[in-house]
C-alpha cells in the first residue's frame, strides 16, 4: 500500500531537506494561497521495512541561477502575486551535502 503525503517548503528559497521512503514519487508541486506557502505532495510506500532516504529540495524563483547539480522537477505560481518557484532536487552525493553545510 502507499499513501499521499504533504510537506511544507514555506516561503524560503534555501535547501530544504525531507525524510522521505524509498521509493517515493513527488506528485504536485503548489503555492497555497491560504498558508502563503509552498508545498510538496509526495506519494510513499506505507511498509514499515522501507528505509527513508534523505531528499534535498530547493526553491528557485524565475531568473535566479540554478546549480548544474540541481534536477528540475516543478513549478508553482503565485497566482495574487508577481512569483513563480521552480522546485529542483539537489543531485549531489551525501558526503558533499554535509561538507557544505
Amino acid at each position: 500500500m502507499k499513501t499521499i503525503h504533504k510537506y511544507s517548503l514555506g516561503e524560503d528559497t534555501g535547501l530544504v531537506k525531507v525524510a522521505l521512503k524509498a521509493g517515493y514519487q513527488l506528485v504536485r508541486f503548489e503555492h497555497v494561497l491560504a498558508e502563503k506557502a509552498l508545498f510538496v505532495w509526495v506519494e510513499e510506500p506505507l511498509r514499515a521495512d522501507i528505509p527513508q532516504v534523505e531528499v534535498h529540495f530547493k526553491v528557485i524563483k524565475t531568473g535566479e541561477p540554478v546549480q548544474d547539480t540541481y534536477q528540475y522537477v516543478s513549478t508553482a505560481v503565485d497566482v495574487l502575486g508577481p512569483e513563480t518557484y521552480h522546485l529542483y532536487l539537489d543531485t549531489r552525493p551525501q558526503a558533499a551535502l554535509t561538507q557544505a553545510a
